[in-house]
């Protein structure tokens, strides 16, 4: 039986959104075990199907959790949730937290199911996201992102430029260089695809690199507001 034949579309969809997930806790610090990061479809539909054996089964979501800690410091662990769930709710968001408690994760990704029924539903409420947002003062960080934002990977995009998160130090060395106060900087929002994409926060400093025709590459930073 060919691929074609054995998996769904909904297989394919999942498959290439675990895949820019896995890639963006990389390039945020996290290990990512390679077998998990290069699994071809074939692999993922047999480890991830309901029923494996049988052709277009549907994808288990709860097979498709991946938690891993940063190379740095193995002590700050991240969990990536896939509800199963179309709509998240206040009990959907309580149940995340115990989870990540057990796990001693203080960060989590949470892959939004799209709504098979209506395009215009909301897929989170919003008391979902004020709790997400009491979440985040006790230093539990919970970051919701639609299916359809994961299946290209943007930073691969040959449109944009090379996005550095700077550490703390390095923010401080580079102020102190140049004379500068960190409002003085061109600002990013928070809300920006990349700056997402990297879980930066308020405050921190990205280094922005583009390819230059005249100096080779040019360099810009800006701050998340």
């Amino acid at each position: 039986m060919s691929s074609t034949e054995k998996h769904t579309q909904e297989c394919y969809r999942l498959w290439r959104i675990r895949r820019t997930v896995l890639q963006m806790l990389q390039d945020r610090g996290y290990t990512v075990l390679n077998e998990e990061l290069n699994m071809p479809v074939d692999e993922f539909y047999e480890k991830m199907a309901t029923t494996p054996s049988e052709p277009k089964t549907p994808i288990n979501r709860t097979r498709l959790m991946y938690m891993g800690s940063k190379r740095a410091n193995p002590e700050d662990v991240i969990m990536v949730y896939f509800p199963e769930e179309e709509k998240i709710g206040l009990k959907e968001i309580k149940n995340l937290y115990v989870s990540m408690q057990q796990s001693n994760a203080k960060r989590a990704i949470l892959v939004l199911r799209p709504s098979q029924r209506h395009s215009t539903t909301k897929t989170i409420s919003s008391q979902a996201m004020n709790a997400i947002d009491a979440l985040e003062a006790k230093k539990y960080i919970i970051e919701p992102f639609k299916e359809d934002e994961l299946l290209v990977n943007i930073t691969h995009h040959e449109l944009v430029p090379q996005h550095v998160p700077l550490s703390e130090e390095d923010k401080v060395n580079l102020l102190q260089k140049y004379k500068l106060r960190d409002a003085q900087l061109p600002r990013m929002k928070r809300n920006d695809p990349v700056a997402r994409y990297f879980g930066m926060k308020r405050g921190q400093v990205c280094k922005i690199i583009r390819p230059s025709e005249t100096a080779g590459r040019y360099v810009t930073y800006r701050l998340v507001v």
